[in-house]
């Protein structure tokens, strides 16, 4: 008889989740606060060169070659895509060299 009862309740619990999505949270579950992207000239220029925040010189360097080989005006690219590529490289070189 205990048996089919907790099976019973097994089966609601699951039934419960299924129905309200496993990754959820139940229903009255406080949720944390989401954090504020980066913002400021910093977080831009990563966003330029598509690099993450731990990116170091040498990821930079790579990202900032990658980018300019397609942009560069001698290329057939734009004068101020090429001139915001090497802004974004020099702002995150300064920061991680000084």
């Amino acid at each position: 008889m205990i048996w089919k009862l907790l099976v019973a309740l097994a089966i609601g619990w699951i039934g419960w989740r299924m129905w309200h999505g496993w990754g959820r949270p139940l229903p009255g579950t406080p949720t944390p606060a989401p954090t504020p992207a980066p913002t400021g000239p910093e977080a831009d220029a990563r966003a330029v060169l598509g690099v993450s925040a731990e990116a170091g010189p040498e990821e930079i360097r790579a990202a900032h070659r990658r980018l300019i080989s397609s942009v560069h005006p001698d290329r057939g690219g734009s004068p101020e895509l090429t001139r915001q590529v090497n802004a974004a490289r020099d702002t995150l070189l300064r920061r991680s060299d000084g």
